[in-house]
Parts: structure tokens; C-alpha cells; sequence
């Protein structure tokens, strides 16, 4: 199959070429939308990754083209318009999995860092000021974790966490029985938030979940507790957090997604000048860590990504059973 791949970087090149023996892969930088789309012509499937537009208008242009197949390389597929692509006979597919400890992790990255300052810590001492001021922690040990979202990624974070002596709560549609037989305990939304001290959220991003922390819920939150997302960006009203940060309702805020990084993130903007206002004041911020949507970026990961990437293309081309099809 030709497959025109959208929104290349270095990376992924190298990972789908070692791992590629048959498909024919056309490499494209430009992201996936209504202007790109075209580039797709004398392709059977294309490949899109997050932030690649899959509206109704783009999708109706892939059907013209001919293309049967969009092979998601992440777990997400919020951005793409499923309904006109039943509508028009084009399966979706996705990587349901890569490496579920990779972003776990991540969000333990961005608690530590944000606590211990080690982010200051670290520019400080290359200025030659080994002074310990306003760089003052907090013991993890014996805090209360709120989890939102206990699929694959929050449960192995809910692990980590009660690993290092933390109360884990957790929110979700359905308990986990293993992590409830591990003595996390399951709460509704309004019930958990006020206990926490650290809210993580794991969810996907639906119209139930779209700004689940907004305004309300922030107010619900524990004085100076801390925010971290490393799922999807509109699961925060952005506004909203930032105006929590003002009056120090919310204490601190890590993020590996945010609202508008479509037109942002994966694209090195420092010779710019960058006109989202909205993330200019969050990053002016000292309790504010903003990571440019790393969480999964390990080799596990990558390698794994274009593993399962190319089988889905591969039982698509086959005829075979499709285990990560989404319609």
C-alpha cells in the first residue's frame, strides 16, 4: 500500500523505516487539514498523528481521493470526525497502547519537578548560586493522590504513587477491581477533589470529559493543591485554571497537553513571536510546568508505535481481523 504519512518528524522516520519491510510510505512534514489534505492523491491510507485535522471537510476530500484506511499512530482519535467516516466507508484504526508506563512516568516527572523545584534548581547552580531559597518541597509520602481516569496509564500511576507512600483516590465510570484489591478507593468527582492534593488526570477526551476541571471544579479543589495533565488539553478550561493560579486556589499546574496545541507543539517557534496569549500568561508562571506533549516520547514507545501502526495496515491490506479498529 502507498500511505501518505502527515506530520513527519526526524523520529518517526527513523522508527517506521526500521521497523517498515513492505509498505510504500510517503513522508510528509506539513500537518493533516484542509489544505494538505490534497497531498494524500494516489494513496490508499494515510497516517495522522494528534494534532492532525480529520474534520468532515477533510475526511470528504479523503473519500474523493480514494482513500479506505486512517491509520492513527496514537491512542487518540478525538480529532477525528467519526461519523462522516462511516459515512463514507473509511475504516479507522488506531495504537489502543504503546507504552502506558511512558506517560505515567511523565506525570511523576512533572509532580517531582514542579515540588522540588529542580527545574530552578538546576539553571541556578549553572549561574554559580547554589542558594537553597524559595526552593522549599513537600514530602510526597503520606499526600493524597487524585486520579481521574484508571484505564492502563492511570492504574500503573496509581501504582507508582501509593509506591511512594501516597492515599490514592480514584474517579472513573467503572472501579478497577485490582487497584480497589490494592486499597485505592473510588469516589465521586465532588467527594474526591476536596481530599486531594494532587489531581492527575488519565481520561480520554469526550463530551463527558471536556473540561471536567473548569471553574466549578477547581473551586471544589483542596487550597494549593496541584493539577497535572498528561491526557488530553481540553480537559481543562484553560481560562479557568489560570484564574485559580491568580488567586492561589490552584497551587500548581503541570501540563503535557493544552487546549490550542495544534498550533503549537512539535514545532520549534523561538525565532517567533508566539500570538497564543493564553499560553504566554500560563507560562509566566513559577508554578506553572509546561512540557510540549513528551509524555510518550521513550523508545519503547516509538518503536512500538510503529509496530502496531504497520500491523493495522497490514490486516487492513490483508483482510484481516482488525483487533485496533475504531469503526
Amino acid at each position: 500500500m502507498q500511505i501518505a504519512f502527515y506530520s513527519t518528524k526526524s523520529y518517526d522516520k527513523q522508527y517506521f523505516d526500521a521497523c517498515n519491510k513492505e509498505q510504500n510510505i510517503i513522508y510528509i512534514e506539513t500537518q493533516l487539514n484542509e489544505q494538505t489534505v490534497a497531498l494524500a492523491e494516489g494513496c490508499d491510507a494515510i497516517c495522522a498523528f494528534v494534532n492532525d485535522v480529520l474534520n468532515k471537510k477533510v475526511i470528504a476530500e479523503l473519500a474523493r481521493l480514494n482513500i479506505k484506511l486512517i491509520a492513527m499512530r496514537c491512542a487518540g482519535y478525538n480529532n477525528v470526525d467519526l461519523e462522516e467516516a462511516r459515512k463514507n466507508g473509511i475504516t479507522v484504526v488506531r495504537v489502543p497502547a504503546y507504552s502506558p508506563y511512558a506517560v505515567a512516568e511523565h506525570a511523576l516527572a512533572l509532580i517531582m519537578t514542579l515540588n522540588r523545584k529542580t527545574h530552578k534548581a538546576y539553571n541556578r547552580v549553572r549561574e554559580g548560586n547554589f542558594s537553597l531559597e524559595k526552593l522549599t518541597g513537600f514530602d510526597l509520602y503520606g499526600k493524597t493522590v487524585g486520579v481521574i481516569g484508571t484505564g492502563k496509564i492511570g492504574q500503573i500511576f496509581c501504582d507508582i504513587m501509593q509506591g511512594l507512600g501516597c492515599r490514592v483516590l480514584a474517579f472513573d465510570i467503572i472501579a478497577n477491581k485490582e487497584l480497589v484489591a490494592k486499597g485505592v478507593e473510588y469516589l465521586p468527582l465532588v467527594d474526591l477533589l476536596p481530599q486531594c492534593d494532587i489531581i492527575s488526570l488519565h481520561c480520554p477526551l469526550s463530551e463527558q470529559t471536556r473540561h471536567i476541571i473548569n471553574e466549578e471544579t477547581l473551586g471544589m479543589m483542596k487550597l494549593g493543591s496541584m493539577l497535572i495533565n498528561t491526557s488530553r488539553g481540553a480537559l481543562i478550561d484553560t481560562k479557568a485554571a489560570i484564574e485559580a493560579l491568580k488567586t492561589g486556589q490552584l497551587g500548581y499546574l503541570g501540563i503535557d497537553v493544552y487546549e490550542q496545541e495544534e498550533k503549537l507543539f512539535f514545532t520549534d517557534w523561538s525565532e517567533a513571536v508566539i500570538q497564543d496569549d493564553v499560553i504566554m500568561r500560563l507560562m509566566s508562571f513559577p508554578n506553572v510546568l509546561i512540557t510540549a506533549h513528551q509524555a510518550f516520547f521513550t523508545e519503547e514507545a516509538l518503536e512500538q508505535i510503529a509496530e502496531v501502526t504497520l500491523s493495522n495496515i497490514k490486516a487492513f491490506e490483508t483482510g484481516k481481523e482488525l483487533a485496533n479498529k475504531v469503526i
